[in-house]
């Protein structure tokens, strides 16, 4: 994790929420009240994200003291107690919506991952992420997919090579656009082709991809692919990939299953934040 990022994240969020001056706690409430609060899940899920609360609250009190009850990646039911919080009322207050916004959706993720993870467990298939993430928050979302259970796939741009189909058309071909990364790219960065057909699976094939995407194809198409490439690259099914679709796909043999509403179209776990004590 870049904790350089996360910090960033937290900063601006608080920014975001709190601005100036969080009038109705600030004109409220004595400056040096003390309270503890306690986070309960309201759902069952699996829980992702209580040292980004920590977090938080130590942005706005250094000496915010924390008891976490459930680790990350583990399932909580409703009502469970999950961390206890104390330090300045006011820091509570404070940071209780940017610590929950970014808890419940980092748990909807994991949650979400990990019942697809489940659903594929007899299977060689990984369930893999993309880039549908929603702006600034891609490292900390990418982070609740791998508490899941799930793999990430590329980060951005700059870490992985993945030809598409603008690539194709703007290169004037598979065969050209992989010959020319192969000479620019290190020796050790795997190339990526997004295929929509069995002939440009082909194509790519003897171009030498070494992970091949199968984008939108149906299932009989990716069965017939898999046998195709018979273990000479990877292949990534991609496209319309629903949880009710999820087993039959892993069931064509392969290797991966990269699902953009893991972050992009996500159910955030509901939890609570509640001051039990004041002082």
């Amino acid at each position: 994790m870049n904790m350089d990022i996360i910090n960033t994240i937290i900063k601006q969020a608080l920014q975001e929420d709190i601005g100036r001056q969080d009038i109705t706690t600030y004109n409220l409430l004595p400056a040096e009240q003390q309270a503890r609060g306690v986070l309960v899940a309201k759902a069952a899920g699996i829980i992702a994200g209580t040292w980004i609360c920590q977090a938080v609250f130590r942005h706005l009190d250094p000496e915010v003291r924390s008891q976490i009850f459930v680790a990350d990646g583990q399932r909580v039911e409703s009502g469970q107690l999950i961390a206890e919080f104390s330090g300045k009322t006011a820091a509570l207050l404070g940071g209780e919506r940017v610590a929950l916004n970014l808890l419940q959706r980092l748990s909807g993720i994991a949650t979400r991952t990990r019942r697809m993870v489940e659903k594929i467990s007899g299977y060689r298939a990984q369930i893999v992420d993309t880039r549908k993430t929603s702006p600034g928050l891609r490292e900390l979302e990418k982070y609740a997919v791998r508490v899941g259970g799930g793999r990430n796939h590329r980060f951005g741009l700059y870490d992985g090579v993945m030809i598409k189909d603008n690539h194709i058309v703007a290169a004037g071909g598979i065969l050209p656009a992989v010959q020319a990364l192969r000479r620019a790219v290190p020796i050790t960065v795997k190339i990526e082709v997004e295929v929509r057909t069995l002939e440009q699976l082909e194509e790519a094939l003897q171009a030498g991809a070494d992970i091949i995407m199968l984008d939108n194809m149906d299932t009989p198409a990716m069965q017939k692919a898999v046998e195709l490439v018979a273990g000479r690259a990877l292949v990534e099914a991609s496209g319309g990939i629903t949880e009710e679709r999820l087993e039959e796909v892993a069931a064509t043999g392969v290797d991966f299953i990269s699902v953009g509403a893991l972050t992009h179209s996500i159910q955030s776990l509901d939890i609570s934040f509640d001051l039990v004590e004041v002082y």
